[in-house]
């Protein structure tokens, strides 16, 4: 199989991008383009900042390209920063939106209207927080899409006093653009048929959080910031099943959420001991037609919580919902785009709160008068 790379001309530099708060701690912005889609805007206190790190892994092949001797993995930071002047952070480049958009085959809608969307992300701003403070929390794609299918959550993490690592998993998404302009397609969507997929695509996401780890230290000047005691990892459909392989494979991941996707790894018989939540669809309800969550439940022997949004779809967990309208189908689920973002936000950040921060968060008992779409499992 031979690896599909394109120059693609006219990209977005991959630099880094910082972000603006909600009024009144803005920094300097420009108007969104007309009808361009806007992402909702963070909740926390804190500007948010970003940045794009090219990382190259020399000890291993690439597992989709056998002529990639090396795995190279595109990932994105956004982190709490200082206010300052700055430009607008793409969401990602034309050429990375057409292409999505053509895999996707949303035939109505212009191959741009994802390098249009709106961020609050910023060029130009500073890294604030004290060193050694700032929780980590890695964020995994589902498959075929890439790592700013999350941002409307990143973006508010961040602006909560989280460093958060996107990870794009290559040849796994239709579109991944590296610094000198090639562009990796879905090498793996020619397999996703093929017996023992998800297992596969779980151990090498693990692997890749895993280098991840190893390597932000060296690659981010605003490293130094990071608890490395207090690392979370989360991800949206089999992103969500990587949050728990990776787990299972690398003890520096102190807590997992999976977002409604059936896992794959197969957990230690011991257990695992570390906070683990569900957050789930309908599909995820007990009884339901997904049964791996019940199997992995019995395994899971720390803090674990399960919750379910019965009128959410397998997307109300990414930007999918907030970008549909601009993309010419319905929203997905019957909950408004932005109370899907909204539970998405609270009960994530509720868990890391809990978990990393040692906050007591009450969302996380049971079910909640302020959240009466979302029932425990």
């Amino acid at each position: 199989m031979k690896p599909i790379l394109r120059a693609a001309a006219g990209l977005v530099v991959l630099a880094t991008a910082c972000s603006a708060p909600a009024a009144p701690r803005t920094v300097a912005t420009t108007a969104p383009a007309a009808g361009a889609p806007v992402l909702p805007a963070p909740t926390g206190k804190h500007p948010v900042g970003t940045t794009t790190l090219h990382l190259t892994d020399r000890s291993r092949p690439d597992p989709w390209v056998q002529e990639a001797k090396a795995r190279e993995l595109m990932v994105t930071l956004w982190y709490p920063a200082t206010a300052g002047n700055g430009r607008p952070a793409p969401y990602m480049s034309a050429k990375e939106s057409e292409l999505l958009l053509k895999g996707k085959r949303f035939a109505d809608a212009s191959y741009d209207t994802l390098s249009r969307t709106r961020t609050h992300a910023f060029t130009g701003a500073k890294p604030a927080g004290r060193e050694g403070t700032l929780p980590l929390v890695v964020l995994s794609p589902g498959f075929t899409m890439p790592r700013t299918s999350l941002t409307a959550l990143a973006e508010d993490l961040a602006s909560r006093g989280y460093v958060v690592a996107g990870v794009d998993h290559t040849y796994e998404n239709y579109a991944t653009t590296f610094p000198d302009g090639r562009v990796a397609e879905c090498v793996a969507c020619d397999s996703d048929s093929d017996f023992g997929f998800g297992s596969k695509v779980v151990g090498i996401r693990a692997a890749d959080v895993s280098f991840v780890l190893d390597r932000l230290a060296g690659a981010w000047p605003g490293a130094s910031l990071i608890d490395r005691d207090r690392i979370a990892m989360a991800g949206q459909s089999i992103g969500g099943a990587a949050a728990l392989a990776a787990m299972a494979k690398d003890s520096r991941i102190r807590a997992g959420i999976d977002m409604d996707g059936t896992t794959y790894a197969r957990l230690p018989k011991g257990g695992l001991a570390r906070p683990f939540l569900f957050l789930g669809s309908a599909t995820h309800t007990r009884g339901g037609r997904d049964v791996s969550w019940d199997r992995d439940w019995k395994l899971l022997t720390g803090w674990k919580r399960w919750f379910v949004l019965p009128g959410g779809d397998h997307q109300s967990f990414t930007d999918t919902p907030l970008l549909a309208t601009a993309l010419g189908v319905k929203p997905p689920g019957t909950l408004t785009a932005a109370r899907s973002a909204e539970v998405t936000r609270a009960y994530v950040s509720a868990f890391l709160d809990e978990h990393l921060r040692g906050k007591r968060r009450p969302l996380l008992d049971g079910a909640s008068p302020g959240y009466p779409e979302v029932v425990p499992g």
